[in-house]
């Protein structure tokens, strides 16, 4: 007998929705643990940004509404709805809203325990 849990499945609906654009600001939300994986929304209002830093895990990056500038490995890339950039662990970044924008940020650790539930 194993400690190991059943598989599991978790769905989200309207991921933009979870999160709103708050005026001159940043706003970050955990919407989901699974295992090996963590989804964090954000919503940027237009200017917003997160300066240079570092994620210990790789992570992909989706613009869900409106459109960001990330910058990485010298070069800047401009990620509008449906595109989505990976990025290595510890690779320096930082993360700009043109315009108000819902990103999505998805956490791979192969580490993380599995997972509860949703966290909406």
């Amino acid at each position: 007998m194993t400690d190991d849990p059943s598989p599991t499945m978790t769905d989200l609906a309207d991921v933009a929705s979870l999160v709103a654009v708050a005026e001159d600001s940043t706003v970050s939300r955990t919407v989901l643990k699974g295992e090996g994986t963590r989804l964090v929304l954000f919503a940027f209002d237009t200017g917003q940004e997160l300066t240079e830093h570092t994620a210990s895990v790789p992570v992909l990056l989706q613009t869900l509404v409106g459109h960001v500038e990330i910058t990485a490995d010298g070069r800047t890339v401009d990620l509008r709805p449906g595109d989505v950039i990976h990025l290595g662990a510890r690779l320096p970044h930082a993360v700009v809203a043109k315009e108000p924008s819902r990103l999505l940020l998805t956490m791979l650790d192969p580490r993380q325990p599995r997972a509860l539930k949703p966290t909406h």
